[in-house]
């Protein structure tokens, strides 16, 4: 299952599944046979523009059918997919385009002509689009139908660069192999209970490793992928509804929207089986909302960073007895809490996530540096795991009595105040739970008084006043842990281009303020 190309994934279903539905768009479907030939469309220019295996070729296409399918035509020829999503700015196309040495590049409809003035060098361009295209780029619609020869790269060789979105600095390239793509999707099927007849709905970027995890999974058994690429609540509710999705998956900031508006506009969806959370915690006043405005659906909070591609989950049987736990790691995967220079955590204790197995990535690209100091050996597991490399998270995680596992908190994020050490999602939790809010973001400023001071930036409900939040700060807190300042935040926050809330723009502004 795990010791054959990416490509397989989709060439596994055929002829078996040739005239069944593969994905969806707003407007168009696809069978799997459809699929595989427009992959083959794909691969075949490819070769015709000089590019062979291992080379980086870029996707930068709207979420749909013609994703897909550039993505698998560069598989299919041994070359390795470089998905850019369409909301990154040229600069950061341009930066991503220099940083892998991309030797080609796939456009969607809507590429503008500032996305092509960006690449840093002419390339082999194929682009969709009746209008005028950009110098030297292929139509797309223009690919006569071709069957290309498919490549067998090793397993373990590179398949796909996924690049964070730089809101830290500039984006790192994260190297995952064929097989820590195909093992992700076993693991998550597994623990999911996903079947052939499911139909997920996607709304997260294949750029996402989440996002790419539900097309993936889909192939893998060969189920139905529904493509949304407005992150709108009620376009979400509609094209579940209409499509009859047995799963949604979401990042924190999405739930809060869709939770809020079932609750005031309840929609039935009787074919959904399941949702799926990842990307960070759901506010806990939003937990309690789910079973009400998803009846019957199972919940599965779920955790995971990009250099290890999927790490836990929480089974829904425990959902209400640990609303807001990661649970515990997934099939095939090793996850451990470690205390520095001691141990792995036991049972009240805290520590530093680390994850081993065989879903850890290849490390970052051409950055070895950066790759020996996130992925190395733990000497604190030495007993258990000898000397593997374990991807160190940076994430401080408490162990409860069960051992399942509570985010809380990034360890850089720490805030330090009048002696304490404070973490700024147990803050934001605290300002959730008031029910004045939707999006949160807690931090420190440097204090000579105070060592660093709690400010929060916070969007208000409708007819909800600074007083009426402050109130509630100073009744739910600890002294130390109330805002000295709040930011109220006009509208929502901004997001990655994964949808998460974008905690270093919002600082940011935050601190530009007078």
């Amino acid at each position: 299952m795990t010791g054959a190309p990416l490509y397989r994934l989709l060439a596994d279903n055929l002829p078996a599944r040739a005239a069944k539905i593969a994905l969806i768009d707003d407007k168009r479907q696809a069978t799997y046979a459809d699929l595989a030939a427009e992959a083959d469309r794909v691969a075949a220019w490819l070769l015709a523009s000089g590019i062979t295996a291992g080379d980086r070729v870029i996707v930068h296409v709207r979420k749909g059918i013609d994703e897909v399918a550039a993505m698998f035509g560069a598989l299919k020829i041994g070359a390795v997919v470089v998905n850019v999503n369409v909301q990154w700015t040229p600069a950061q196309l341009a930066y991503v385009a220099g940083d892998c040495r991309a030797r080609a590049v796939i456009l969607g409809r809507a590429a503008a002509a500032p996305v092509v003035a960006a690449l840093p060098t002419p390339l082999p361009m194929l682009a969709r689009g009746a209008g005028t295209l950009p110098d030297g780029a292929t139509r797309w619609d223009d690919l006569p139908p071709a069957t290309a020869p498919e490549a067998t790269p090793d397993p373990a060789s590179l398949a796909m660069i996924i690049y964070t979105s730089g809101s830290t600095g500039m984006p790192k390239g994260v190297m995952l192999s064929h097989s820590n793509i195909r093992i992700g999707a076993q693991a998550v099927a597994e623990y999911l209970r996903l079947t052939a007849d499911d139909r997920l709905l996607s709304v997260l970027p294949y750029s996402f490793d989440a996002g790419l995890n539900q097309l993936t999974t889909m192939l893998l058994l060969g189920g139905t992928v529904i493509h949304q690429p407005v992150a709108m609540p009620s376009e979400v509710i509609r094209s579940a509804a209409t499509h009859g999705a047995t799963g949604i998956a979401g990042v924190p900031p999405l739930w809060n929207q869709i939770a809020r508006y079932l609750r005031d506009a309840p929609t039935p969806l009787p074919a959904l089986r399941r949702i799926t959370n990842t990307g960070g915690k759901i506010p806990p006043d939003i937990l309690p909302l789910l079973p009400q405005v998803f009846p019957g659906a199972e919940i599965f909070l779920m955790y995971g960073l990009t250099e290890a591609f999927r790490s836990t989950y929480l089974p829904p049987a425990r959902f209400a007895a640990k609303m807001g736990s990661i649970g515990q790691g997934i099939p095939y995967a090793q996850v451990f809490v470690v205390k520095p220079g001691i141990g792995p955590a036991g049972p009240g204790e805290q520590g530093e996530l680390v994850h081993a197995g065989p879903l850890v990535s290849m490390g970052y690209w051409e950055r070895p540096d950066l790759t020996a100091e996130k992925i190395r050996p733990c000497p604190e597991l030495a007993p258990l795991i000898g000397d593997a490399p374990v991807v160190w998270s940076g994430d401080l995680i408490r162990v409860d009595e069960d051992g399942d596992l509570w985010f809380v908190g990034r360890m850089d994020d720490m805030i330090k105040t009048l002696g304490f050490r404070l973490s700024p999602t147990e803050v934001e939790d605290l300002v959730s739970k008031s029910g004045l809010v939707t999006d949160v973001v807690a931090y420190g400023t440097d204090d000579p008084d105070l060592g660093q001071a709690v400010h929060v930036a916070a969007t208000l409900l409708p007819d909800t006043t600074e007083a009426a939040l402050l109130a509630h700060c100073r009744k739910t807190m600890a002294h130390y842990m109330v805002p000295r300042r709040l930011h109220p935040w006009p509208g929502a926050m901004p997001r990655t281009a994964s949808g998460k809330l974008d905690r270093p723009a919002v600082i940011a502004a935050c601190k530009a303020r007078p």
